[in-house]
């Protein structure tokens, strides 16, 4: 198994970022397998999604709809409607798996990997790549 940790900033505002070059660097030496990102963080996820046609924003969009930006929420300490952060990979997977061939990661025409972070509290965030070889 191999693995990897990178660092992200997401800066003090929401944000959608690609992460897909940074896998696919990742796994371009490798053959066949599967592939895991990962997310230790409690107010943050991943996705595939296109990203570049308005996705990013429909998806905040709908996301602030299921989870208002209030204080409405139990868990209260930090920024307004922090609430919502920690709800978030309760619909957002802070964990992804995607299979890889020859190298390179099978990903639909318009699929990217994308972090996606509301917390606008917590500036950087760590990401976890491992790539499993499949043996026949």
């Amino acid at each position: 198994m191999k693995t990897k940790r990178i660092t992200v900033e997401t800066g003090h505002e929401r944000r959608i970022i690609d992460l897909t070059r940074e896998v696919e660097a990742f796994v371009t030496s490798e053959d066949d397998g599967l592939l895991n990102i990962f997310l230790p963080h409690a107010t943050a996820g991943l996705v595939l999604l296109e990203l570049g046609s308005g996705s990013e924003s429909d998806l905040f969009d709908r996301l602030d709809e299921l989870l208002p930006r209030e204080n409405i929420y139990s868990h209260r300490h930090g920024a307004k409607g922090h609430g919502a952060d920690h709800l978030l990979p309760a619909f957002v997977s802070p964990s992804l798996t995607v299979p890889v061939v020859g190298g390179k990661v099978v990903l639909g025409t318009w699929q990217s990997i994308a972090l996606v972070d509301t917390n606008v509290d917590n500036p950087r965030r760590e990401v976890l790549f491992t790539f499993l070889e499949s043996h026949d």
